[in-house]
C-alpha cells in the first residue's frame, strides 16, 4: 500500500511488546486491542497481526496488489475509488484502487486490518509504533509504502452484531494500589461526578478534567510499576487514565484502575466527552473479561459473497450521506438502494 494522505495520526499497531518493562520499554501496542482483534478476525488474521490504527481522520491508500481488508471501531465513511464500502465486514480491493477513509463520526479510533497483516519489520518482537519511545515504524507519512501480502476474497466475514461504543454506561474500576493515599471523599467524588476528556490526551494517557481528587498523604511517591488503565493523579488532582504508551514506571499515585474489559472504552473516548465511573469487585471484573472473550469467539460469522453485499447495502443505508445508488442481485431477485 502506498500512502497518498496520512490522516491525523495513523500508526501501525499490534498487541504490543510485553516483557521488557524491566528494561524500561513499555508494551505499547494498540490503544484499543479489543477492536484491533475484531478487525483482524474479520480479515481472517491471527490476533497478533499488525493493522493500522486510525485516529480522528483516516488516510488515503493506493493498493499495489489485490487485497482483502476489514474496518472496525469508530464509525467513518469509507470508499474504494468512488464506491462506498461498509465497515465490520471483509472487502476485496483490487490492485490500482484507492481506499479513502474520512473523519470519524463516533469513537476516536478505527482499525484497518489487511489479510496477512502489515508486514513492516519487528522491533523486540512487535511491529507496533510506540509514539512515546520512538520504537517501531514511524506514523504514516505521504509517500510511504507499507508491505502487504496479496490476497483474494475466499471467505466473506461480517460481525453478527454491529460494533457500538456505549458512552452512557460508567467505566468500571477497581481500587488502585495507592487508594489509601487519598481522602475518603476523593473516591466518593470519583464515583459520583462526571469527568470530561481533555483535548491534551494522547496514546500515553487520557487526561480527565473534573472535581479535584484530594490526597490524604502528601508524601512524594517513589517511582513504581504502572499498568495500562491505572488512574494516576498528579498534584493538581486531575486523573489521567493510562493507555498502552505509558511509561513502565510512574511517580503519581493511582487511586483506581480500569478493569481490563473496559480499557478499550476509554481509548475510544473523544475530547470533550464526559465519562463516569463505577466500582466493581474483582469477581465482576473477571466475569466481564470472560464475557468479552466469549463475544470475540462468537462475533464473526461467514456468509456467501451475495449475502455479504446485501449486508453492505443495509449497513450503508444507515448513513444516507455515503449512499448514492447501489444494487445487488441475489437468488434471482434484484435489490436496489437509492439515496
Amino acid at each position: 500500500m502506498r500512502v497518498l494522505h496520512a490522516g491525523t495520526l495513523t500508526t501501525v499497531q499490534d498487541p504490543g511488546r510485553p516483557g521488557f518493562a524491566h528494561l524500561g520499554v513499555s508494551a505499547a501496542g494498540a490503544a484499543d486491542p479489543f477492536t484491533l482483534s475484531l478487525a483482524n478476525r474479520l480479515a481472517g488474521n491471527r490476533e497478533r497481526e499488525a493493522a493500522l490504527e486510525i485516529t480522528l481522520t483516516g488516510p488515503r491508500l493506493a493498493f499495489e496488489k489485490d487485497a482483502v481488508i476489514a474496518l472496525a471501531g469508530g464509525r467513518l465513511a469509507a470508499h474504494v475509488d468512488d464506491v462506498p464500502i461498509a465497515m465490520e465486514q471483509t472487502v476485496a480491493v483490487r490492485a490500482g484502487q484507492v481506499l479513502s477513509l474520512g473523519a470519524l463520526s463516533s469513537g476516536l479510533r478505527t482499525y484497518l486490518a489487511v489479510a496477512g497483516g502489515i508486514r513492516v519489520g519487528r522491533v523486540l518482537g512487535s511491529r507496533a509504533t510506540d509514539t512515546l519511545a520512538g520504537l517501531g515504524p514511524p506514523p504514516l507519512a505521504h509517500g510511504q509504502r507499507l508491505p502487504i501480502r496479496a490476497a483474494q476474497l475466499r471467505h466473506a466475514r461480517y460481525l453478527r452484531r454491529p460494533w457500538r461504543l456505549d458512552t452512557e454506561q460508567p467505566l468500571r474500576i477497581l481500587p488502585g494500589p495507592r487508594a489509601d493515599w487519598f481522602t475518603t471523599s476523593a473516591l466518593e467524588r470519583l464515583l459520583s461526578e462526571a469527568y470530561r476528556v481533555d483535548a491534551a490526551s494522547d496514546r500515553t494517557g487520557v487526561r480527565l478534567q473534573g472535581p479535584a481528587l484530594e490526597r490524604a498523604d502528601a508524601r512524594e511517591l517513589h517511582s513504581e510499576g504502572m499498568a495500562t488503565g491505572a488512574l494516576q493523579v498528579p498534584a493538581g488532582g486531575q486523573p489521567i487514565a493510562l493507555l498502552p504508551n505509558h511509561g513502565p514506571t510512574g511517580g503519581y499515585p493511582a487511586i483506581a484502575t480500569l478493569i481490563s474489559a473496559d480499557q478499550w472504552r476509554i481509548a475510544q473516548a473523544r475530547p470533550g466527552q464526559s465519562v463516569t465511573f463505577r466500582q466493581v469487585s474483582r469477581a465482576e471484573a473477571l466475569d466481564a473479561l470472560r464475557a468479552q472473550a466469549g463475544y470475540l469467539r462468537r462475533a464473526v460469522a461467514t456468509a456467501d459473497a451475495e449475502l455479504l453485499r446485501v449486508r453492505e447495502l443495509i449497513w450503508l443505508s444507515q448513513d444516507p450521506s455515503a449512499l448514492g445508488e447501489l444494487e445487488v442481485e441475489h437468488a434471482g431477485g434484484h435489490i436496489r438502494l437509492r439515496r
